[in-house]
């Protein structure tokens, strides 16, 4: 791609990782996922914002965006570090290599994981929570957002012209064409904004809490335009932005859809067997929407997106080998490290000759503190009273769902 001119002489310099990838080496990408770094030239100093791992040929491509507008490695005096993890600073020890006197700004719980990361020591700077940087006609400004992902994570603010440099806050999945809201065709906001969810739920949703506290301290600052190091730059309502993942993050404390999302596992087609009774339980109290997915043939990534969003959570799923099914244990695990928590919860499946599921599956929902409505299980395949007894209770989660909103 190519760089892109957000005002004069501020630039984003994005690199494309294709949809062959797994981003942090487990979440799906089939529409590919953007790194953005910035570039601001002062009249005085010369500053990059976040950097790329050496990924799928980001760096050579980021590389080439600061060719095209005649910046070489030594002509960088700052590298401002918003957030350590390693898809924005793979690569920071080639810019350092060439140009050993630029200095690295960053918070002070990134200093150790610089030297950690990649034995760097030297020409580093902890800057504070609104400390300023003049560089001639523009002016910096830092804030620190901790755990918005890491706990060391900050986003840097231009004064002059209110643009705020977000690192993985407001970010998305996707590759987009267009850089820019405003931009955006139809087909890529209908992209956008499931990527954004998906994105939200993979990697930011256990730190909600910590979002929204950013949330409420950038509400005393003003905003033109919003940069984050992934997805597009939202200049035309940076407020949008903000409001999705002000959405996003409240999922946490209870302000949810009128949702079930309904995840189930099978062997040999027992268990399966109840999924459309279930969905009929469901369907059959209006103004309630279920997502359905089957694990593994749906990476666990696009469950937790549906499962974010959703008051209730219905699994399907047969023991095995006295235990839960593996690849179902795999996505409760997941959820359970996302914090999805305080939701409401069911479970039906089928057993051969001893059951034992259930006997896993009762410490996933005390410790994701979920309401557990009960369970439907059935030795072999089920009975007409089994397919009775799935619909009841999918229709009584439907029914609370609709009762307590």
């Amino acid at each position: 791609m190519n760089p892109d001119k957000i005002i004069e002489n501020v630039f984003r310099l994005p690199a494309t990782v294709c949809c062959k990838e797994l981003f942090e080496g487990i979440w799906p990408i089939p529409n590919g996922v953007m790194i953005n770094s910035y570039l601001i030239k002062g009249s005085e100093k010369t500053v990059l914002i976040d950097y790329v791992k050496d990924w799928d040929g980001a760096e050579e491509e980021v590389n080439s965006e600061l060719d095209e507008l005649n910046i070489k490695e030594r002509d960088i005096d700052y590298l401002v570090v918003n957030h350590m993890e390693p898809d924005h600073t793979g690569a920071l020890v080639d810019i350092v290599n060439k140009n050993p006197g630029v200095q690295i700004l960053c918070s002070k719980k990134a200093v150790p994981l610089l030297e950690a990361f990649y034995g760097l020591t030297s020409n580093i700077h902890a800057v504070s929570d609104g400390e300023t940087l003049d560089i001639g006609d523009k002016t910096l400004k830092f804030i620190m957002t901790p755990n918005v992902h890491w706990p060391e994570t900050m986003m840097t603010y231009l004064v002059e012209d209110k643009i705020l440099f977000s690192c993985d806050g407001f970010g998305s999945y996707g590759i987009y064409e267009n850089s820019f809201d405003d931009q955006l065709t139809k087909e890529e906001w209908d992209l956008l904004l499931p990527e954004t969810e998906r994105y939200f739920a993979n990697i930011i949703s256990s730190f909600s809490a910590f979002c929204l506290r950013a949330i409420d301290k950038l509400e005393t600052v003003e905003i033109n335009a919003i940069c984050p190091s992934h997805g597009v730059i939202w200049r035309d309502h940076p407020e949008q932005a903000v409001a999705i993942y002000k959405r996003l993050a409240s999922y946490a404390k209870g302000k949810r859809e009128k949702e079930i999302t309904l995840v189930w596992s099978s062997m040999y087609g027992n268990t399966k067997t109840l999924v459309d009774s279930v969905i009929k339980g469901i369907e059959s109290v209006p103004g309630v929407k279920v997502h359905v997915l089957q694990v593994p043939q749906t990476h666990e990534s696009y469950v937790l997106e549906k499962a974010w969003r959703s008051e209730g959570i219905i699994v399907g799923m047969p023991t095995y080998e006295y235990k839960m099914f593996p690849p179902m244990y795999s996505v409760l695990d997941q959820m359970d490290r996302s914090h999805i928590t305080n939701r409401k919860i069911a479970r039906f499946g089928s057993y051969g000759w001893s059951g034992g599921a259930l006997k896993q599956f009762l410490p996933f929902v005390d410790s994701m503190k979920l309401d557990f409505l009960g369970e439907v299980e059935y030795q072999g395949s089920p009975s007409e009273e089994d397919k009775k007894k799935a619909f009841e209770l999918a229709a009584t989660m439907a029914k609370q769902i609709i009762e307590e909103q």
